[in-house]
């Protein structure tokens, strides 16, 4: 009972996800109508209008990022969701009564504030959700955000263009309103110094009583998650001992936390490592331009049934990640996945390079890449930076993780077309399998195994000299 009371909380906080989905894929069912003449708005859009249409979210989630991992902490979890779930709701309005080019774009602007609830709703869900599932369910951020997509192609390709963008708006309204029945995550109420408040919210989310012996293990491990031995015993000299002791009771700013841990500063390479190289995997190459990727990959196939194919197989290669997750661990699914996914680049590469083989052998190399990226680079980042972390500086250290992802993201975003004209698309690809099989060597080096750990245990991960292999 308790799982699906979990599943059910982690649904409403995905709804979030779903809804950035929606926008995110928005533009390519109707960049087509708003650069034709017969634009619903009050002119065609010209090219450079077109590119800021796609571009202008990637660009606000730059801005709105460094002030989410400030407000994770200052308002709390719940009330960051509902504040970043906002600018969605404000961006459908303009876009449902605004026919104005201008209009459009400040809308989309404004919806990419919301870019950072990739930050915020997997630290959420992973501070209410239980141990064992928690890599599950932090998964599930993904496998919404997929059926975005899908709603997105699905939607925009049958519905007429009003009633798709009040339809879209309804969710947006309908996602936020559900999350005020939400309680604080714990974790947030224990670092506040409110105890029985703390005890109230496992137990809603648990749906357990306050007293009950599942409440007390819970905010006894949450007590010691904010008081933790941050470094392994045999590492700590007398004089480092003696430190500890003399600032027990002062809490460290940022900065001197980070100096102090050794294990946090190892943690926070390891993920901004773990995102660089699964951006440069390339699939957020393929969501961006899916259109001119498909049409180029598989020329006798519709490019709408395409893009809605793989927007189902990202929903399906999420829930197939959540489960795994849990079941093979975050280190196993990240090193197997790319490797399938570098053989997949290379193989497409060469296909679309010397056309050696038919399309549908595009079509099935392609897929299989986008699968292979989903239950791997696509998932385990956003995991390990829920978990890895310890409650005092969770927020900005994953604030700085995700304000470097968007970076990245921009980076081969802005580099794809001039090389692809340098070089040609399959060459591409070669690049992305050099990363993808790059990023296997790292894990199997440095990735440890936090399947089910509290994040104590896991931080002494980071300070054991032992490699990866033996943990």
């Amino acid at each position: 009972m308790s799982f699906f009371r979990q599943a059910g909380f982690t649904a409403i906080v995905c709804c979030l996800c779903t809804n950035l989905g929606l926008l995110n894929s928005w533009p390519s069912s109707t960049s087509g109508l708003f650069a034709s003449a017969n634009t619903t708005l009050n002119r065609p859009m010209s090219e450079t209008e077109l590119s800021l249409f796609g571009s202008l979210t990637s660009v606000a989630a730059l801005f709105s990022t460094p002030c989410s991992g400030i407000l994770l902490d200052v308002l709390g979890r719940k009330y960051s969701c509902i504040l970043f779930g906002l600018p969605q709701v404000i961006a459908w309005t303009i876009i449902s009564t605004c026919y104005r080019v201008e209009g459009v774009l400040i809308a989309m602007f404004i919806s990419g504030l919301s870019g950072c609830i990739f930050l915020v709703v997997p630290v959420f869900i992973c501070e209410f959700c239980d141990e064992t599932i928690r890599g599950m369910m932090t998964s599930s951020a993904l496998i919404f955000y997929g059926l975005g997509m899908l709603l997105s192609y699905v939607l925009g390709g049958s519905l007429e263009y009003h009633t798709m963008n009040y339809s879209f708006l309804s969710l947006t309204v309908f996602g936020v309103v559900m999350l005020s029945f939400l309680k604080e995550s714990p974790t947030h109420l224990m670092k506040k110094g409110l105890e029985k408040d703390a005890a109230k919210s496992v137990a809603y989310y648990r749906g357990e009583k306050v007293e009950s012996k599942v409440v007390m293990q819970e905010i006894d491990n949450i007590r010691r998650s904010l008081n933790p031995q941050l470094e392994a015993k045999e590492d700590v000299t007398p004089e480092e001992e003696k430190l500890r002791e003399s600032t027990e009771k002062v809490k460290l700013s940022f900065w001197r936390f980070m100096k102090k841990s050794r294990s946090t500063r190892r943690a926070l390479l390891l993920c901004l490592i773990l995102y660089t190289v699964s951006i440069f995997q390339g699939l957020i190459v393929v969501q961006v331009y899916a259109q001119s990727l498909f049409k180029e990959a598989i020329p006798n196939v519709s490019t709408t049934i395409s893009s809605v194919i793989f927007a189902i197989v990202v929903v399906v290669s999420g829930c197939l990640a959540g489960y795994l997750m849990e079941k093979a661990g975050r280190r196993f699914l990240m090193i197997s996945s790319s490797l399938v996914a570098g053989f997949c680049c290379i193989v497409l590469g060469t296909q679309l390079q010397l056309h050696w083989g038919p399309y549908w052998i595009s079509a099935i190399f392609l897929y299989t890449y986008c699968v292979a990226y989903s239950l791997g680079a696509g998932t385990v980042p956003l995991v390990l930076i829920a978990e890895v972390f310890l409650p005092e500086i969770k927020g900005i250290v994953t604030m700085i993780a995700f304000e470097w992802a968007w970076i990245c993201n921009f980076i081969i975003l802005f580099m794809f077309n001039p090389l692809v004209a340098v070089l040609g698309i399959g060459p591409i690809f070669y690049i992305f399998g050099s990363v993808a099989f790059a990023t296997a060597i790292y894990c199997f080096s440095f990735l440890p195994e936090t399947k089910g750990l509290p994040v104590d245990v896991i931080q002494t991960l980071f300070v054991k000299k032992t490699n990866a292999n033996n943990v």
